[in-house]
């Protein structure tokens, strides 16, 4: 099983080396994230769980760790998680049920290192 937290760091040391090596269109990326993700007609709650719907359905396994940790950094529930892995299931079919499977155990995963932490024990 993966381990989507150690994923995520994983995946922000990956993107920092890609980084030095292409700041140009990195910064640029960095700046439509940005834009995108700022509060607006939609909550950012919302915008996460769009993107974590359509990590789902593209089966980005790097993706659903960062938009599973988002949402509950901004405040999604479990039930709004469920629900958006639900509509990305109806979106891709088999493979997305596999992969929304995958997100629900990133959630899991994500949830107990914030009790963790919470609890003041490093994860």
């Amino acid at each position: 099983m993966k381990n989507y937290p150690e994923l995520r760091r994983g995946m922000q040391e990956q993107v920092a080396t890609l980084r030095e090596a292409n700041p140009k269109a990195l910064r640029a990326f960095g700046q439509l994230h940005h834009a995108t993700t700022q509060e607006g007609a939609l909550s950012q709650v919302t915008k996460e769980l769009i993107a974590l719907g359509i990590a789902v359905a593209v089966r980005c396994d790097a993706c659903i760790a960062a938009h599973v940790h988002d949402a509950l950094k901004y405040g999604a529930t479990r039930e709004q998680l469920a629900e958006a892995i639900g509509v990305a299931i109806l979106m891709g079919g088999g493979p997305a049920a596999m992969y929304g499977a995958e997100a629900f155990h990133a959630l899991d995963q994500f949830i107990a290192e914030r009790a963790i932490e919470t609890n003041g024990v490093s994860a």
